[in-house]
């Protein structure tokens, strides 16, 4: 700094995560948490003991068991990138719910076993009809808003 030049210190600040769980965020991941635990241990036991009876219903048990564990990991890990993977999975789960909702409706034969998913949720009080809905719109509420 002989020379007069001012010295300049540049520090890199991280950039920080979006919390997705505070308020209503945290009831989104206690009854993501819950369906999680519904899905996952209603699918290993059906498939354990009584695979061949509703083979597709409880794998498809399985897989909401699986998405709910994901959308959950989203939600508590926070941040924009975390966010949008929620956001997509939310709504796959949403179309899954719909589809599979319908497909039990329609030909009740495909599904001689309940579903987490079939007709729109109704053993587990509509939740996964409704759960989908309530998250994608806390989604879209907490987006990282870039500034102009």
């Amino acid at each position: 700094m002989t020379s007069g030049e001012a010295e300049v210190t540049v520090t890199e600040q991280k950039p920080t995560r979006t919390r997705l769980i505070g308020g209503p965020g945290m009831l989104l991941v206690w009854f993501y948490g819950v369906m999680v635990v519904g899905a996952v241990s209603r699918s290993v036991y059906q498939i354990a003991t009584d695979f061949d009876r509703a083979p597709l219903a409880y794998a498809l048990s399985a897989v909401a068991g699986v998405v709910y564990g994901f959308i959950t990991y989203t939600l508590v890990r926070g941040g924009e990138t975390a966010r949008r993977a929620a956001q997509v999975c939310c709504a796959a789960e949403l179309a899954g719910v719909l589809i599979v909702g319908t497909w039990t409706l329609v030909d009740k034969s495909a599904f001689p076993d309940a579903t987490v998913w079939s007709d729109y949720g109704m053993g587990y009080v509509f939740i996964p009809v409704l759960l989908p809905i309530s998250a994608l719109y806390w989604l879209r509420r907490n987006r990282a808003v870039t500034p102009s």
